[in-house]
């Protein structure tokens, strides 16, 4: 267990609440202190609060990052680092083999089951943070892009319901290097665009999990990122995923917003880019059922898109193929189609994605499959689409994305009108089951 930090926590004993006459200073009140100076002198909006300073003064965490350290001497009248318990030297380690062996023996003299697993989860409390180092370089931009890949990856093939911790950990510390770690010019707008990188696929993430306010705040840190390093690729990437998300939540105005601002200047963009963004306006003009200007802005995008060459790309655009933008596309075009407009084009768009994905983007293909088998129940034969529902259910099972539990929920609505079909019901038992997993 983690040593704690009685300095710091006297330290906050000592001072008065600012609400509490006679109390000491609340963990919370401190927090809220500390997030009010960086604020007010480094025009930096961070997000302290009391189960972060219970950390603190547990020992979990013993070297916060360089605005929390400056802001608590300031706010705790401490003369120094040392004088609150902070400390960046690592503690000496001890021989892991010997301590796992003597916990699973602990945990075998209490049987199976869940106690068996609480010895070792005591040894993962109060793990040492790793280090931020002094120096940035190009290997570590490097290091960080390569986890933004492979945890955009994961996101892909299982969506964004396991993975998201881990990824916070990373961008946590990746984030820490732009005002805790030296580097040299020629690495500062790299750092950034990597650091944007990792965050996006945190906030995308989190907006498959329906963490939505999480997925809002660093999908905007994720933006700053992209424009403090000039990177207009990242910063199309980053407004495209922020349409997207307003548009799924019912604010498609905002969505057609957003992709207008990443339009502005689409000569810096490659040819997949713009597909994607004319893509992202088509969703959410056919959200608004402007269909004249939904069915021009699916055009706008499929022109773009003849024109588009991965090897022109930024690593974060190779999920964009075709398969993906006939998903995209025929997103589009399947709002038009329940709202009266002909199934086909939407019906041949869907089925192209679902061929068309590969393994590696399951949660894509999946997500298209859903909506296949909703457009058939919708407009076409109802039998057809509980086949199709339940190939897209067999996909869906080892998917953990909300978004797609969430599609599988607009299936079984519309499914309400074909109840006269005895095989309607296993469907509908099936989606339940699913989205209770989900």
């Amino acid at each position: 267990m983690a040593d704690a930090n009685g300095q710091l926590r006297a330290a906050r004993e000592r001072m008065n609440s600012t609400d509490q006459p006679g109390e000491c200073l609340s963990r919370h009140e401190l927090a809220e202190l500390v997030n009010a100076h960086v604020f007010h002198h480094h025009g930096r909006v961070v997000e302290m609060d009391a189960n972060y300073v219970g950390k603190l003064e547990r020992g979990v965490i013993r070297w916060p990052g360089k605005l929390y350290r400056e802001a608590m001497r300031a706010v705790l009248n401490a003369p120094s680092d040392v004088a609150l318990g902070f400390s960046n030297k690592r503690r000496a380690v001890v021989k892991v083999s010997e301590v796992t062996r003597r916990a699973f023996a602990r945990a075998s003299a209490l049987g199976a089951g869940g106690l068996a697993l609480a010895p070792v989860l005591d040894l993962l409390d109060g793990s040492e943070p790793t280090p931020i180092p002094d120096r940035v370089g190009a290997t570590e931009v490097a290091q960080i892009r390569t986890a933004a890949r492979v945890f955009a990856s994961w996101d892909h093939t299982f969506g964004g319901g396991l993975a998201r911790e881990a990824v916070l950990a990373q961008l946590r510390w990746s984030a820490g290097l732009l005002d805790q770690a030296r580097y040299a010019a020629q690495h500062r707008a790299p750092l950034f665009s990597a650091v944007g990188y990792l965050a996006h696929t945190f906030a995308f993430m989190a907006f498959d999990a329906f963490a939505h306010d999480d997925a809002r705040r660093i999908f905007r840190f994720a933006l700053a990122c992209a424009e403090e390093a000039g990177d207009w690729h990242l910063r199309a990437k980053v407004l495209s995923s922020m349409a997207r998300q307003a548009t799924w939540v019912g604010q498609p105005d905002d969505g057609l917003t957003l992709t207008e601002y990443a339009l502005v200047r689409a000569d810096r963009l490659t040819a997949t880019e713009r597909a994607m963004l004319h893509t992202a306006h088509a969703r959410a003009l056919a959200k608004m059922g402007r269909v004249r200007d939904a069915l021009l802005a699916v055009g706008r995008a499929d022109e773009a898109f003849t024109h588009a060459r991965p090897a022109n790309d930024p690593p974060w655009m190779a999920y964009y193929d075709a398969a993906q933008h006939s998903g995209d596309t025929g997103h589009a075009l399947f709002d038009l189609a329940v709202q009266g407009r002909s199934p086909g084009p939407a019906r041949d768009r869907l089925a192209a994605s679902v061929a068309g994905h590969t393994n590696a983007y399951a949660r894509s293909r999946t997500i298209s499959h859903i909506k296949l088998a909703s457009l058939t129940m919708a407009t076409g034969d109802p039998r057809e689409a509980i086949v199709i529902g339940h190939r897209a259910l067999d996909a869906a099972s080892v998917v953990r994305s909300s978004r797609a539990a969430d599609d599988l929920r607009e299936l079984a609505r519309y499914s309400n009108r074909h109840t006269d079909i005895g095989d309607v019901a296993d469907l509908r038992r099936r989606i339940t089951t699913v989205v209770l997993e989900s």
